[in-house]
């Protein structure tokens, strides 16, 4: 009977053990980063655009062999009519390669310089507006694998439109 019961056991072990292989291993992913980029803020009025420079940061999930969800914080100062700028957004996508492709969703705060926009009768009032935020990027990833290139679309209310590239650090 025991004879039959380690048999059970070994052949159970052997079999299962290409499985095992088979299932790739959850794994993390964190990153920090620089982006440059071009936001216009959509209210029709001159110069309603401008530079923005900042960082970001993440956590990415591996779901699967090639799917990944996480999320991600933003933080840019801005020249022209947008003093800065912060956000955070979830991000699911697929992998291929060393490379990520995503849609994100989130929420983002923009600090508007409004003596700029509508003269010195708005000095004093609130400047800040937040909205959802939604977009598309990729993160290229170059040899090594901790150094990915960043490439970013993405909309607040689908009023304006944001337009960022950056270097990832990964770790």
């Amino acid at each position: 009977m025991k004879i039959k019961l380690l048999s059970a056991v070994a052949a159970t072990a052997i079999f299962a053990t290409p499985a095992l292989a088979q299932n790739p291993v959850a794994s993390t992913e964190t990153y920090v980063g620089a982006s440059i980029g071009y936001h216009d803020i959509g209210v029709d009025v001159p110069d309603d655009d401008g530079a923005i420079y900042g960082v970001v940061a993440g956590v990415d999930f591996t779901a699967g062999s090639t799917f990944f969800i996480g999320a991600e914080g933003n933080y840019h100062l801005g020249d022209g009519v947008i003093d800065s700028e912060y956000g955070i957004a979830a991000r699911a996508g697929i992998k291929a390669g060393g490379s990520k492709f995503y849609v994100k969703g989130g929420y983002q705060e923009v600090d508007f310089d409004l003596v700029r926009i509508a003269g010195p009768a708005a000095a004093g009032l609130d400047d800040t507006e937040g909205d959802y935020l939604v977009g598309v990027g990729a993160d290229i990833g170059l040899p090594g694998d901790a150094i990915k290139l960043r490439l970013a679309a993405d909309t607040i209310a689908f009023d304006s439109t944001r337009l960022t590239a950056g270097v990832l650090f990964s770790f």
